[in-house]
């Protein structure tokens, strides 16, 4: 496991932000960015390299869901993996998620060993694609 993987973070309450930051350093993964909607996630990870990111699905300007669609539509960036939150654990939301390409699905609120757990899954995942 890279501990030098970059994580970029969307959610557009910074709270919820800061508790999956934390709960990533935790975990051991020290390189985090925060982005509050996808639009700007969406030029952040324009601008920048980044492995892994997790994202609400209930944001403004640019749900979750727009955001993994630019992402996977993007040839520069479909490689990533797209962790997606939610609160509400609606079926279909995650029969969307996976259609749409996310590596996962996590609701929360979530501990570190879940982060942790959908986190590592989608690193072996991506592991044995590779």
């Amino acid at each position: 496991m890279s501990t030098e993987m970059r994580f970029l973070v969307v959610d557009d309450f910074s709270t919820m932000r800061r508790i999956v930051r934390g709960l990533l350093k935790e975990i051991g993964y020290n390189n985090c960015e925060e982005a509050e909607d996808g639009v700007e996630a969406l030029n952040m990870l324009k601008q920048s390299k980044y492995d892994f990111v997790v994202s609400d699905i209930n944001m403004p300007n640019m749900t979750g869901f727009e955001l993994l669609k630019a992402i996977k539509e993007d040839p520069n960036l479909k490689h990533l993996p797209v962790l997606m939150v939610t609160a509400e654990a609606r079926k279909e939301d995650i029969v969307l998620a996976a259609q749409s390409g996310a590596a996962g699905y996590i609701v929360k609120p979530f501990t570190k060993a879940t982060l942790e757990e959908k986190v590592q899954k989608i690193m072996q995942k991506l592991a044995a694609a590779a």
